[in-house]
């Protein structure tokens, strides 16, 4: 099991190549470092000759999931991830309860219980899963959402791939 999910899907274009790129580069506010800032158009990113890495502009959520894909003639690919910044704040997030059972360890190592790793074993599976898993999930939907909607695009499957 991976620490942070990534999906990725095939789709299927409607027009050809050079429409579906020229869409997505008109939607895309050109920017090199991925960073959430107000704008009017649907991603911020870079589209190189067939290839993208962008995030949505949706204000606050948007820059959690960055889209890389790759568009060929007919067909394309889109690779769903976790922003290196909010992987760095959930590792953070996650170190917490170790940090605290290791303080509780030492301030009172001869009344440590064993309930204590039970403790601390729930809030990490409590924070991948209930808090990192469910907004992955939730925003990624939202950004593949606005994908489809700006590139007119069909997913090949419905299968997502989540690792």
């Amino acid at each position: 099991m991976k620490v942070f999910p990534t999906i990725e899907k095939e789709f299927v274009l409607t027009d050809n190549q050079e429409k579906t790129l020229d869409r997505l580069k008109r939607r895309t506010d050109y920017s090199k470092n991925l960073t959430s800032q107000k704008t009017d158009k649907s991603f911020r990113g870079e589209v190189n000759e067939n290839k993208f890495k962008i995030i949505s502009s949706a204000i606050g959520k948007g820059a959690f999931c960055v889209l890389t894909g790759e568009i060929s003639s007919n067909r394309g690919i889109v690779k769903v991830e976790i922003h290196k910044i909010f992987k760095v704040l959930s590792s953070v997030l996650l170190l917490l309860p170790i940090l605290g059972l290791a303080v509780e360890y030492l301030n009172r190592a001869e009344d440590f219980s064993p309930v204590f790793l039970l403790i601390v074993f729930a809030q990490l599976l409590f924070i991948r899963f209930g808090f990192i898993e469910l907004s992955f999930r939730s925003i990624s939907k939202s950004s593949l959402n606005r994908l489809r909607h700006v590139l007119d695009i069909e997913w090949k499957n419905n299968r997502q791939h989540i690792m």
